[in-house]
């Protein structure tokens, strides 16, 4: 495993940072935060703090609030970027498609079920639930599950087993004893569901995302690759080059994680679901497949859900909370997520220093010379022994680096395609993406290592590098004296041109 990661052991200090604080690897964090933004953080002084704190990326959460509550984040995260003169990517989160239960009695806010007793799910929705009974919005829901399949309902906290099936009603007997609410999202393990992969309300949301911008659309409930073309296909989303993150939340989507890597720009591994959906103990090596696959693939990934939970209410993580950052990190994940952390917790910003401070220490462990080397075998033949051109060329500027001891990776680019072939070998240096898009600009920031300076103009190859080299010594990047690589291609402006490779020295 250590071999495989690129991992080395060290003698454990009190003292963090060690000596890898003085080497310029480890300068600047490469693992990317996403943040969901709430009701206690949506203020442009919130957003400020976040961003100050390491926030990369803000994610909105369309299962919960309305469009004019969703476009005030939007407008106050601009202002704040503006303020703070820094680039933070906008990512929409669909509801996705959901089962639910119905409304219970009107004089009850819950029932309690208790266990070994019998329980009906009804199509009916018309029926109000109690101790017995209770309607969902699945009207399928008979002939999907079979005598002997579980129910699960509130993330699992409730089980019931199926024992009968009629045209409109399952009948089952209740496995642990809980308190049923209000609408508690219903979850069926190892079944095939028949529901739509973007529902009404997702299509009116991605319309809103579209009108405002958004880079990315974090796609709930992906079950094929079908789906993701499907939202690929929605009015304005390719138009306005938004990026698709494919959220795996189910079996289906894991037994299919293939065919829908293909067609996703990236993958958020999205424990919440999945760990209902998939037994729990699966979760860890269903996650560390996906983050292998996605870095073989070169797209990017996020890892997400009760990362720092405890953070909520206290102000400091649990032991197993941060270990799992730090192995997330480890892994090979792009990015790590905050959700009600940031979203409505009482420590919005010490919970993004925490993870900010996790992942540097995380990255430290983490031997990049192998790393690069049993990367680019993998890559290599699972790709039939070729590569493109701009990955050939992205794949030696990181050999070179090391080959150097260079200190940055200069990438320039329109699209952030040659940035994220640079990303996928994982380059032990710091890598800054220079374009003239200022949506390219945002959107590179869920690839790991990398940092966006934005031109006016593409023309003028070698000044642009002498401009970005004088930026990136005032922004700590690198010193004088140091060596920095570059990518670029013979035609600039154009897109997908990448075929150069130059060595320089900041002066």
């Amino acid at each position: 495993i250590n071999a495989e990661y690129g991992l080395f052991f060290f003698k454990v200090q009190l003292k963090p940072n060690m000596n890898f604080s003085k080497t310029f690897e480890h300068r600047t964090r490469k693992t990317n935060i996403v943040c969901t933004i709430g009701p206690n953080t949506k203020s442009v002084d919130s957003l400020r703090e976040l961003l100050r704190a390491g926030m990369s990326v803000t994610r909105m959460n369309f299962s919960h609030g309305s469009h004019p509550f969703h476009e005030e984040i939007v407008n106050n995260l601009r202002e704040a970027a503006k303020l703070e003169n820094k680039y933070c990517a906008l990512m929409l989160d669909t509801k996705g498609p959901e089962i639910r239960t119905g409304k219970l009695a009107e004089d009850k806010k819950t029932v309690l079920l208790e266990k070994g007793k019998k329980f009906v799910f009804t199509n009916d929705q018309s029926v109000l639930g109690d101790e017995t009974k209770v309607s969902t919005t699945y009207s399928t829901l008979p002939k999907t599950v079979k005598v002997g399949d579980v129910i699960l309902v509130d993330d699992g906290l409730i089980s019931f087993k199926v024992e009968k099936c009629t045209d409109n009603e399952v009948y089952t007997e209740i496995q642990n004893t809980g308190q049923l609410g209000n609408i508690k999202g219903v979850n069926l393990p190892g079944c095939i569901v028949d529901l739509p992969p973007v529902t009404d309300k997702d299509k009116e949301d991605i319309a809103f995302g579209v009108r405002v911008g958004v880079d990315f659309i974090a796609a709930s409930f992906i079950r094929r690759a079908e789906n993701v073309v499907e939202i690929k296909n929605l009015p304005g989303v390719k138009e306005k080059n938004i990026k698709i993150i494919s959220k795996i939340e189910n079996e289906e989507g894991l037994k299919n994680f293939s065919e829908i890597l293909k067609v996703s720009d990236g993958i958020m591994v999205a424990r919440g679901d999945l760990g209902v959906e998939i037994p729990i103990e699966c979760v860890a090596s269903a996650q560390k497949m996906m983050i292998r696959e996605c870095n073989y693939a070169g797209k990017p990934v996020i890892t997400a859900t009760q990362m720092l939970d405890s953070m909520i209410n206290f102000p400091r993580p649990t032991r197993a909370e941060a270990t799992d950052v730090a192995n997330a990190v480890l892994d090979g994940t792009d990015c790590v997520m905050l959700s009600g952390e940031t979203a409505n917790g009482k420590y919005p910003t010490e919970s993004v220093s925490v993870m900010h401070k996790i992942c540097l220490e995380a990255e430290k462990v983490i031997k990049y010379r192998v790393l690069y080397t049993n990367l680019r075998k993998k890559i290599i033949a699972k790709q039939g022994g070729k590569v493109s051109v701009p990955e050939s060329v992205a794949s030696s500027a990181v050999k070179t680096s090391w080959d150097l001891g260079t200190a940055l990776i200069i990438v320039l680019t329109e699209s952030g395609d040659t940035v994220r072939f640079v990303s996928k070998y994982r380059p032990h240096c710091p890598i800054i993406c220079v374009t003239s898009s200022q949506q390219t600009a945002r959107q590179v920031l869920i690839s790991r290592s990398a940092h966006p300076f934005v031109v006016e103009s593409m023309q003028g190859t070698d000044q642009i590098i002498e401009r970005t080299i004088e930026y990136a010594k005032s922004k700590g990047f690198i010193k004088p004296g140091e060596l920095v690589v570059t990518t670029s291609g013979n035609i600039e402006g154009l897109s997908g041109s990448t075929n150069i490779m130059k060595v320089s020295k900041a002066k």
